[in-house]
C-alpha cells in the first residue's frame, strides 16, 4: 500500500492494493480501531464540513478507512448522507489532484486520472492550451454544475467537442471523481459488519439528527420531477392505467415530498377504474398512515429493473434515487423555479 494509493482511495490501482493485500474487512471492522475512527471521521466530516478531513498518519490507515466509510454510508442508506459524503471525497480529491498537477513530485497527473476515468480518448489537448471534450461526456460531468457558464447553450459547440480550461477540466474530473464514490452506494453489507459498526453507525445518525439534513421535503414542482416521475404523473393526468409496481412508485415519491392522501388521491380520480376507497387505503398504507411503515419511493435501480426509468437525462446518470434527483434540482433552481404546485392552485382558485 503505497501513498498514491492513501491519497486516491477510489483509483482501480488503490482496489487492487487492498485486494492483493488479502484485507478481511470483518476482521478490519472488528480489530482495527484507528480504521473504523478515521472512516467514521470521514463521514462525519462529510456532513458538517463537506470534507472528508486530515488525513491518518498511516498509509495504510487512511487507505482501509475508504471501503470502511462506503460501508457506513451504507448502513445509514439516506440520500442527503451518500450525497455528502461523495461530495466530499470528491472535494478533497480535488485538492490533491491540483496540488499534484503543480508539482514535478506529484504522485499523479492530469493524463494520469484522464486515464482512470476512461476520458482519455474523449478529452484531448489542444494547440492554443486547453483541451476539448466530447459533447457527451461534458454534459455528464457538468449536469451537477451551478453557474450559467457550465450550460452548453452558453459555450462553443464545434463537430460534437467543447473547449474546457484547465481549471474547468479539473472541476469536470471532481465531478468524475463524485461519481465513482458514489457508484455501488449503498452496498450490501453482510451482518458480521454490520454488527462491528453498530457504535460509529449510531454516532453518524445523531449527527444526521443534530443537523436535520434528512427533513422531509416540503415543496412540490412538477417540473423538478426525475424524468420517471414526471412520465408516471403524466400518465395518470391522460388518464392511462399504471401498472401496480408504478403506481406505488408515483404515490411512495408523492408522499415523500410532502403530498397529502387527499392531493394524492385527487390526482388519480381522472384514472380508469378510479375508486376512491381503495386508493385512498393504498395511499395511506404507503405513506404509513394505516402501516407501521412510511414507503420510501424506490431506487433507480428497481425503477430500471420494473421500466420505470424513462427518458434519464444527464443527472440521472449521477445519482442512485428519484429523492436525490430531486433534491439536487430544488438545491439548484433559482427562487423563481420554486413555485410549489400546491400555492398555485390556492392562488388560481382564489382569482376565480
Amino acid at each position: 500500500m503505497e501513498t498514491r494509493h492513501a491519497r486516491y482511495p477510489f483509483a482501480r490501482d488503490a482496489r487492487r492494493a487492498v485486494q492483493e493485500a488479502g484485507v478481511d474487512l470483518v476482521e478490519v471492522v472488528r480489530e482495527d480501531d484507528a480504521v473504523v475512527e478515521r472512516a467514521t471521521e470521514r463521514v462525519q466530516n462529510a456532513l458538517t464540513e463537506r470534507d472528508v478531513g486530515e488525513r491518518a498518519p498511516s498509509d495504510r490507515v487512511e487507505l482501509l478507512s475508504y471501503p470502511v466509510a462506503r460501508v457506513l454510508v451504507s448502513l445509514v442508506d439516506e440520500n442527503v448522507c451518500t450525497r455528502y459524503y461523495a461530495q466530499a471525497e470528491a472535494n478533497r480529491a480535488e485538492t490533491r489532484f491540483r496540488a499534484d498537477f503543480g508539482d514535478e513530485r506529484g504522485v499523479v497527473t492530469r493524463t494520469d486520472l484522464l486515464r482512470e476515468f476512461d476520458l482519455a480518448d474523449d478529452v484531448r489537448p489542444v494547440r492554443d492550451g486547453g483541451f476539448e471534450a466530447g459533447v457527451a461526456t461534458y454534459l455528464r460531468l457538468a449536469a451537477s454544475l451551478r453557474g450559467d457558464e457550465w450550460r452548453l447553450v452558453n459555450r462553443p459547440l464545434d463537430d460534437g467537442v467543447v473547449p474546457v480550461s484547465e481549471p474547468e477540466l479539473d472541476t469536470l474530473l471532481r465531478e468524475a471523481v463524485q461519481e465513482r464514490v458514489e457508484d455501488g452506494l449503498p452496498l450490501g453489507v453482510p451482518d458480521a459488519i454490520g454488527d462491528a459498526l453498530d457504535e460509529p453507525l449510531a454516532a453518524i445518525r445523531e449527527t444526521l439528527a443534530d443537523l436535520d439534513l434528512t427533513r422531509e421535503i416540503d415543496t412540490v414542482v412538477p417540473d423538478l420531477f426525475p424524468p420517471c416521475m414526471q412520465h408516471l404523473l403524466d400518465a395518470v393526468q391522460r388518464g392511462d392505467h399504471l401498472a401496480h409496481h408504478s403506481r406505488f412508485a408515483l404515490t411512495a415519491f408523492l408522499g415523500n415530498i410532502g403530498l397529502s392522501t387527499d392531493e394524492i388521491v385527487e390526482l388519480y380520480e381522472v384514472n380508469p377504474g378510479f375508486g376512491e376507497e381503495m386508493t385512498r387505503y393504498q395511499t395511506d398504507h404507503i405513506k404509513g398512515e394505516s402501516s407501521p411503515t412510511e414507503y420510501t419511493a424506490p431506487s433507480c435501480a428497481t425503477m430500471q429493473a420494473y421500466g420505470d426509468c424513462v427518458n434519464p437525462d444527464a443527472l440521472c446518470e449521477h445519482i442512485s434515487h428519484p429523492l436525490s434527483y430531486y433534491e439536487a434540482k430544488l438545491e439548484d433552481a433559482d427562487e423563481d423555479e420554486l413555485e410549489d404546485w400546491r400555492e398555485a392552485d390556492a392562488t388560481e382558485e382564489t382569482a376565480e
